[in-house]
């Protein structure tokens, strides 16, 4: 008699099944991230202008050297900078006070938090314009001011102010998705502790302190490193805004790829430009994680 094969144990075909699961994501998380960060780096160290006939020609550095070496370049990116990092704190700061005014179930904090996220739910083109059209030189705000005497104020006229202005702006539209982090973060704070550190006297701020925000922990690390990231990639918001400019004191990093190098063809010099910028959003990561390690290494020492 033909001998037949034991049946397959029940962990091996949950395994495989597991496994062509896995597989295909896999494989879609590879062709749209994976193959274009490649494409990108490869194209770095290249001269091409974008042409199907035209073969890219190896050049090494020299992308590179024109990015480091110009001070457009160089400028642009300590506007990346300044956006990305006073952007986080700032974004951070507004959607974390909010949720703990919020952070109660009623009919007033369930209105209130529709409205706060209502701003993420406009593309950040027509946000751009909106602003444009309230702090603009002919915008709502400066014809209130000339109405009653009073000079206008060059919120996107000035190289500073526009700066600032376009900040302010980024933060307004982003913290509605952060809001929402926290206060699903608030909701897992345990309730035991909060009932634990009343009893003992402990104060509004000693309790945040003390429970709350080491509670938070993960919640913030997750909330610092996506709008970091939103932030470095800030593009949509500067062209319907400023437009780079005055004097291209808001062109970010992306901005100069997409609407410099791009049409100019320098698809070398723009696949270095957002090189710079996928490491940029890498060491953000890895510096906030290290961060929290560190931090909760010195909590577990101190205990």
């Amino acid at each position: 008699m033909p001998r037949t094969l034991p049946p397959k144990p029940r962990r091996w075909r949950a395994a495989g099944v597991s496994i062509s699961m896995v597989v295909p994501a896999v494989l879609i998380y590879a062709a749209l991230l994976v193959v274009p960060v490649i494409y990108a780096i490869y194209y770095s160290f290249t001269e091409y202008n974008g042409f199907p006939t035209r073969v890219p020609e190896f050049i090494g550095l020299d992308n590179y050297r024109t990015v480091f070496g110009s001070d457009d370049m160089t400028g642009t990116m300590a506007v990346t900078a300044v956006v990305a990092v006073v952007g986080a704190v700032a974004v951070n700061a507004a959607a974390l006070g909010l949720a703990l005014l919020l952070k109660r179930t009623n009919r007033f904090n369930t209105f209130g938090r529709v409205v706060m996220f209502y701003p993420h739910v406009l593309s950040a083109l027509i946000v751009g314009f909106l602003w444009q059209a309230i702090l603009g030189p002919q915008g709502v705000v400066n014809t209130m001011l000339e109405k009653v005497g009073t000079d206008s104020l060059p919120f996107l006229s000035d190289p500073d102010w526009a700066l600032w202005s376009m900040i302010l702006v980024i933060v307004w539209s982003l913290f509605g998705v952060q809001l929402i982090l926290y206060l699903a973060g608030l909701q897992a704070v345990p309730e035991d502790l909060l009932e634990a550190a009343k009893l003992d006297g402990a104060g509004r701020w000693h309790t945040f302190r003390a429970v709350t925000w080491p509670s938070l922990a993960s919640t913030v690390t997750v909330a610092v490193i996506t709008s970091g990231i939103s932030l470095l990639k800030t593009y949509d918001v500067v062209v319907s805004l400023t437009g780079g400019g005055p004097a291209g004191s808001t062109k970010t990093l992306a901005y100069s790829i997409l609407a410099v190098s791009f049409p100019q063809r320098n698809i070398g010099v723009a696949s270095a430009q957002a090189v710079l910028l996928i490491l940029a959003a890498a060491v953000l990561s890895l510096t906030v994680l290290f961060l929290r390690r560190r931090a909760e290494n010195d909590a577990e020492s101190i205990g």
